[in-house]
């Protein structure tokens, strides 16, 4: 699980990448547009794996965020180095 998840993250939109750069250098017009089609896959999926990362990191602070507040509401003050 631990190799798979950078492969899919990272290998995939190089891969995606390289090949629809070779197509676009290499092979005739009919095969470049699926060459700009593959680069502009690679594009989403790296965005998608960003978003993915972004929202995961939301709810982690949302999560730290409650326990700040049932922290507040149990002792009448915040949390040492909360907010830091």
């Amino acid at each position: 699980m631990r190799v798979l998840v950078p492969a899919v993250r990272y290998g995939l939109p190089l891969l995606l990448t390289a090949v629809g750069v070779w197509l676009l250098e290499t092979q005739s017009e009919k095969w470049g547009g699926l060459g700009v089609m593959l680069i502009g896959t690679a594009v989403i999926v790296l965005m998608l794996n960003l978003l993915f990362r972004l929202s995961i990191k939301s709810n982690n602070e949302r999560a730290d965020e409650e326990r700040a507040r049932e922290y507040y509401d149990e002792h009448g003050r915040w949390p040492e180095g909360y907010g830091r």
